[in-house]
């Protein structure tokens, strides 16, 4: 256990490390909550490492005019714009922010038509640390660790403060022990590329919905083509297996273990429908949001040329 404890605190420091975040111009507050403003991938400056986990800034929604000293004046995709393989910038729908609602890490998506990131063992460990460490991560640690204290999902764990402590510590274990194995250890053994690809807005909602659970079960190998998902399953079936060395008896049961099974497969499905869906509303409200700022841009103009 000191051991385990030992790993998971010098994983946090390199999280804290790699999560070093750049001075960046804040965009407008409609914009920067639904698309998010963070920096690239842990501070790297490389542009292929940006791709997959997008920065998303005001300058990602409109497209900037940009001076060229050789050529004058002209249309010039800023430099913070997420563009595709071919160097064209990616529509709005298509665009999987690093952060749903500016809060959600999203860090394990990739943007329509982008170029993602080669993935690989040093990669793979990169994103595991931060989806694990990630600021929010405590926040939803401790609301569940109180919600399962408050409805006594494990008697043997206790109540109160106490029992809040019990079911935190544990909690985390569970978390830090899948996210690792189904992120990192597995996909990288098994070449399996587990990051998210979205279907996109040219389906049916139907179609979007099958697809977004079908991914429990189907993934992506190295080489881009369909496999199962053996390591999302497999890693979440060994953290099962792993909780019965720190969970006490009477909370390792079988039945126990496959309903936390059953849970965490429904909180997978549960979040990829986020990501599935959510850039098609974030989209719709940010051009609304631009119209109303154009409407009320020729407004003004028109009155301030009234004599």
């Amino acid at each position: 256990m000191r051991i385990r404890f030992a790993l998971i605190s010098l994983c946090l420091a390199g999280s804290l490390r790699a999560q070093s975040v750049q001075p960046v111009t804040l965009p407008d507050a409609p914009s920067a909550v639904l698309f998010g403003n963070t920096s690239t991938d842990q501070g790297s400056s490389d542009s292929s490492e940006r791709t997959d986990v997008a920065s998303l800034s005001e300058a990602d929604q409109m497209p900037v005019k940009a001076s060229d000293p050789k050529h004058g004046d002209g249309a010039k995709p800023s430099p913070a714009q997420e563009l595709d393989a071919n160097g064209n910038d990616i529509p709005l729908e298509k665009r999987q922010p690093q952060r749903i609602l500016g809060f959600m890490p999203n860090f394990r998506s990739v943007s329509g038509g982008s170029k993602p990131h080669p993935p690989g063992w040093e990669y793979n460990f990169k994103i595991a640390t931060r989806q694990s460490f990630d600021y929010s991560s405590f926040l939803f640690l401790g609301l569940t660790s109180i919600s399962a204290e408050g409805i006594n999902s494990h008697p043997v764990l206790g109540k109160g403060v106490d029992g809040f402590y019990a079911y935190a510590w544990r909690g985390l274990l569970d978390k830090t022990d899948g996210t690792y194995l189904q992120a990192w250890l597995l996909p990288s053994l098994l070449h399996e590329d587990t990051r998210y690809y979205a279907l996109g807005n040219g389906h049916s909602v139907l179609i979007r919905a099958l697809y977004v659970i079908s991914r429990q079960g189907v993934t992506r190998t190295y080489g881009g083509s369909q496999t199962p998902n053996i390591a999302g399953l497999g890693g979440k079936v060994l953290t099962q297996v792993i909780s019965r060395y720190y969970y006490p008896t009477g909370a390792t049961d079988f039945s126990v273990l496959a309903t936390k099974f059953g849970y965490s497969a429904m909180r997978d499905v549960a979040f990829t429908s986020i990501r599935e869906f959510y850039p098609d509303i974030a989209a719709h409200y940010i051009r609304k949001h631009q119209q109303k700022a154009a409407q009320q841009a020729a407004r003004d103009a028109a009155s301030s040329a009234t004599p």
